[in-house]
């Protein structure tokens, strides 16, 4: 073989090769290269607790929710999908998430925007407490945000009606005190002092049974933080 041919043959093996790589890769299912997010067996959190507390309301979970997506986890949502003719894949990806009527937002990054937004709704919600207390309140507002029983942005959380007194009672368009900017900045960088809690409450304040009722975490000044 000639110098020519050789050359020539090198090229055209170099690509079919590369065109059988690219096929290949053209039948993978998309969350196997990370094209698409999706809850799968090993995945862990928010998401995760809302695909079981939904699967178990349908009576197709049949374990603690937990937050972890195990074997029990991927045969109900197989029996999800088989139940809504969605393709069984046991992942719980957009197509069954929606079928399951879960939405779930992503902490916003730490713009001056969200940081004066957020910082407002503590001011409003927890001048007068410790610093930290001030943190565990925009932690609260940002787990909300990845909680499927509330809105997805920051904005929807806060003015979610009757979510907050302080949005009601006015008391949120005050001047807002200087240490909330920071509580902002550091519950938007990712400091929660409350280990994910959704709800927070002052007991001398009010009597609501609901609030009442949920598990409580810790203890931070006059709030109690709770899941």
């Amino acid at each position: 073989m000639n110098i020519h041919h050789k050359k020539h043959y090198l090229r055209a093996a170099l690509t079919a090769a590369l065109m059988t790589i690219a096929i290949s890769f053209s039948f993978l299912p998309q969350h196997s290269y990370g094209m698409i997010a999706t809850s799968q067996v090993g995945s862990r959190g928010a998401e995760v607790r809302a695909i079981q507390q939904k699967l178990k309301e349908r009576g197709l979970f049949k374990s603690d929710v937990t937050g972890y997506y195990g074997e029990i986890t991927r045969k109900a949502v197989l029996a999800f999908q088989k139940q809504k003719g969605i393709s069984q894949t046991g992942i719980a990806g957009p197509i069954t998430l929606k079928a399951l009527g879960i939405s779930i937002g992503s902490v916003p990054a730490a713009t001056q925007a969200n940081v004066d937004l957020l910082a407002r709704i503590i001011s409003a919600e927890a001048r007068g407490e410790p610093y930290v207390g001030q943190v565990a309140v925009g932690a609260v507002i940002l787990n909300r945000i990845e909680h499927p029983s509330f809105p997805d942005t920051l904005s929807g959380v806060i003015y979610q009606k009757g979510a907050f007194t302080a949005v009601t009672d006015g008391q949120f368009y005050q001047p807002v005190a200087d240490s909330a900017y920071k509580a902002a900045r550091d519950a938007l960088n990712g400091w929660d002092p409350t280990s994910g809690c959704i709800y927070y409450y002052n007991p001398a304040k009010t009597s609501n049974a609901f609030i009442h009722s949920r598990q409580v975490v810790t203890v931070i000044g006059s709030h109690r933080f709770c899941l």
